[in-house]
């Protein structure tokens, strides 16, 4: 039996990391500048993609208080949402933390900003995914691994 006063044991927020590595890639451009400049149109867009980003972020913040669960990936989960946005990804929330590097690195012409977004995901994946697909599976059994067998991960 689980004990349910756990959670799926993240111990670095995955927020944190993300901003870790904007500041890293940050620091980077500051020694290895790289000087691309995209098109006003496109900087642009990247401040679309950084407020939808935002967006969703909170629109995912009041689902999970709406549902009653902890969208905190250290404490523990009543219920798994699978509905919205999460019928097409079991991961929105960490696709949303993507899109402020990206827009914000289109605005203001920082590839490594952009790039930012890669070694955070790729941490981000074995600091949390694995650890709350392990703890979901164990708590949730056939109900989440149906799940996951019909949502991808990211897209």
């Amino acid at each position: 039996m689980m004990d349910d006063s756990r959670g799926a044991g993240v111990r670095i927020p995955p927020p944190v990391v993300f901003i870790l590595f904007i500041f890293c890639c940050l620091g980077l451009g500051q020694i290895y500048p790289l000087d691309i400049g995209f098109p006003v149109a496109l900087a642009y867009s990247g401040v679309v993609i950084s407020i939808l980003g935002l967006v969703v972020l909170l629109y995912l913040a009041t689902l999970f208080k709406r549902v009653k669960t902890n969208i905190e990936p250290w404490k523990p989960t009543s219920s798994i949402i699978t509905t919205g946005i999460y019928a097409y990804s079991r991961n929105p929330i960490y696709l949303a933390f993507c899109t402020i590097p990206l827009g914000l690195g289109l605005f203001f012409s920082h590839i490594w900003l952009m790039l930012s977004v890669i070694p955070a995901c790729i941490s981000v994946y074995y600091l949390a995914i694995r650890p709350e697909e392990a703890y979901l599976t164990e708590k949730f059994g056939d109900e989440y691994l149906a799940y996951r067998s019909r949502v991808r991960r990211w897209l």
